[in-house]
């Protein structure tokens, strides 16, 4: 089974695109191919016996992990700084020291799940129609949170969504700047960043977001949009690099010989858009919302699985 270059640049643009923004770029990369059909679905099916389909997109992946990493280079740094301080000294005395512990500690639950359950979801559920039904659940989910949060709206939240606190000891409105956000999601406690990391596991639907999930778990949480991002990228990053060295060797196998030369340049594809696209999303959630990636979900899920489910 060959995979050819357009095929891959296009699958990486969507990648790179979809794997950060909150509407699951495993569930576009499952259902643009059955959209568009004929050769292309042959080629990019993932549930396909020896399809080297699944490698590709890991690949891509970690090009979109490299995106993430140069982008939070300086956040990165600060972590690894606190947990070599934390093995050095057997405690954490630091914010960028307790965000690192927070980052392990959330990441075992997705990296456990996906060990025991990828395969089998993968090969049970990386079809279509189950797809376009998940991507709808996405659009309730992420309706579902603002929804819920819109009614909370009276509530302080635990941390204000764009780096301010309100001063509720002061006779009018005053807006107080707070510590920067790493030291903000730092102050999560170990449960809570374990219950939002752990939202990532529904990621392994195709249709569902890993990020989309992880914002809200972090809105269900008390963490404003801004945060709630932030700590999904950083929490995505690790998640996507194990997967990358558990199956890229994949791709060196002597029979996907022919799809290393798309792979690299579908990958270059994803890597370039993914750090437009968190430049692009860090702003956004800075004072916007989930609503619209709803409503997108809602209309792709609900039109995919009505075609899916008459011609399939």
């Amino acid at each position: 089974m060959a995979i050819t270059y357009l095929e891959s640049v296009v699958v990486g643009a969507l990648q790179g695109v979809s794997e950060l923004f909150p509407v699951s770029s495993l569930g576009h990369s499952i259902l643009l191919p059955a959209w568009i059909g004929g050769q292309w679905a042959t080629d990019l099916d993932m549930s396909a016996p020896n399809s080297p389909y699944l490698a590709l997109l890991v690949a891509m992946h970690v090009a979109t992990a490299i995106a993430l990493v140069v982008y939070f280079r300086h956040d990165w740094v600060r972590v690894l700084s606190g947990l070599w301080d934390v093995a050095r000294t057997r405690g954490v005395r630091t914010p960028d020291a307790r965000l690192g512990v927070l980052l392990v500690v959330a990441t075992i639950p997705v990296g456990l799940a996906g060990l025991l359950l990828e395969k089998a979801v993968r090969n049970y559920l990386g079809t279509p129609l189950p797809t376009s039904i998940f991507l709808a659940v996405n659009g309730f989910v992420l309706a579902g949170a603002e929804l819920m949060r819109h009614r909370r709206a009276g509530a302080e939240p635990l941390f204000a969504p764009a780096g301010h606190r309100v001063d509720p000891s002061a006779q009018d409105t005053v807006v107080l700047p707070v510590a920067d956000p790493d030291a903000r999601l730092a102050r999560l406690s170990i449960k809570d960043a374990t219950l939002i990391g752990s939202a990532q596991i529904a990621a392994l639907f195709p249709g569902i977001s890993r990020s989309g999930s992880t914002i809200v778990a972090g809105l269900a949480k008390g963490l404003g949009h801004e945060d709630s991002a932030r700590f999904a990228f950083l929490l995505a990053t690790p998640v996507i690099l194990a997967a990358g060295v558990l199956k890229t060797p994949e791709l060196f196998t002597p029979e996907n010989h022919d799809v290393l030369g798309p792979a690299v340049a579908g990958s270059i594809v994803a890597g370039v858009l993914a750090y437009l696209s968190i430049r692009f999303l860090v702003r956004y959630f800075e004072t916007r919302t989930l609503t619209p990636f709803a409503i997108y979900s809602l209309i792709a899920g609900i039109g995919s699985a009505l075609y899916f489910g008459l011609h399939g």
